[in-house]
């Protein structure tokens, strides 16, 4: 008996048009055999929308135009996708699990997983904790010191300490050296993200970062080679090898990754035997430091001198054509559509 799943993408987040090529991949490779797919696409204001279409391409936004509104209910005896079709009494479909492929805010920080938890309705992904902690870069650092992985220094801002600008800029130079690389702390895909290598730029990132979210993260700049790795599983773990991003740009951000076709991805780096296992055992750690469930990418940098520094964990990896968790799994001899079953068996709630 086939399974309904629920594909939610889209979204609120800075990340929807990223959301929309990774279920369109998902979509294309997903098993027909096994589930019965229900795409709910959440417009950038907040709408959800069933697409029953033909064209199932969804960068092409038709399922906006054709799309029925809808709500997953929180009610844990529903369990299911009420349609509110106008003029007509409300119908409900029963959703076996659902697969989140949404990314960055209300949908990969817990907001969406909670939902589901309220429905009892098993997830793809980790769980509300998980999904929290990691998509606030500030709390992931946290988390990250208790284990043995090595972290860049850093220091947090909130949005009220702005007022006194300068006093900022003060409290992060006694901390540690130029250049700084300034993030928002809840904001997906390095949107806005800044480099500063003075005081003046320094400002200028801060009022950037502020744009995004309410407090923001100030990293001592790293210089090395950006690596990934991708983590599948719940308690027992399997680890990819280890991929390297060549960015165009100056650093691996949002425009570089998504936009300039200068940029490039190695699914198999060229490192040390012992530096790949160093990272992939890291990568294990911080994993299981902030509670990971499903699935997770998890970045590093790798120093000039092969010290292993651990960057950021996505816990909604991309699923586009040029993502590199798939591509990942891919080379270790796992196609995509046993990468996805795995993934939906793997659902909890």
């Amino acid at each position: 008996m086939k399974q309904n799943i629920l594909l939610l993408f889209g979204g609120q987040s800075s990340e929807h048009e990223v959301s929309l090529k990774s279920v369109t991949t998902i979509y294309e490779n997903i098993d027909n055999e096994l589930y019965d797919i229900y795409p709910v696409g959440i417009t950038k204001d907040g709408t959800w929308l069933l697409y029953r279409g033909a064209d199932f391409n969804f960068t092409t936004n038709k399922w906006q135009q054709k799309g029925i509104r809808c709500i997953l209910s929180p009610d844990a005896v529903h369990k299911g996708l009420i349609l509110l079709r106008e003029g007509q009494e409300a119908v409900t479909i029963h959703i076996d699990k659902v697969f989140p492929v949404l990314h960055g805010k209300y949908g990969e920080d817990g907001t969406v997983q909670g939902l589901c938890k309220l429905a009892q309705i098993p997830y793809v992904g980790c769980g509300v904790l998980a999904s929290a902690v990691s998509m606030d870069k500030a709390f992931t650092k946290i988390a990250v010191e208790k284990t043995n992985v090595k972290q860049a220094k850093y220091v947090v801002v909130k949005e009220i300490e702005l007022k006194d600008m300068d006093k900022v800029v003060q409290k992060i130079e006694q901390t540690f050296g130029y250049p700084y690389f300034v993030k928002p702390a809840n904001a997906g895909s390095s949107v806005g993200i800044s480099k500063a290598t003075n005081k003046k730029e320094l400002k200028d990132a801060l009022l950037v970062a502020i744009k995004e979210d309410t407090k923001i993260l100030i990293e001592e700049t790293i210089v090395g080679r950006e690596v990934e790795t991708a983590v599948l599983g719940n308690e027992a773990l399997l680890v990819s090898g280890v991929g390297e991003i060549l960015a165009a740009a100056e650093f691996y951000d949002f425009d570089a990754k998504y936009n300039n076709s200068e940029s490039k991805t190695i699914v198999s780096a060229d490192l040390a035997e012992d530096i790949v296992a160093q990272i992939r055992q890291a990568a294990k750690e911080v994993y299981r430091a902030v509670d990971a469930k499903g699935l997770s990418r998890v970045d590093f940098f790798v120093t000039k001198d092969g010290e292993v520094v651990f960057n950021e964990i996505n816990t909604m990896p991309g699923f586009t054509k040029i993502s590199m968790y798939p591509m990942l799994f891919k080379e270790a001899g796992i196609e995509l559509p046993d990468l996805i079953n795995k993934l939906i068996e793997l659902a909890s709630c």
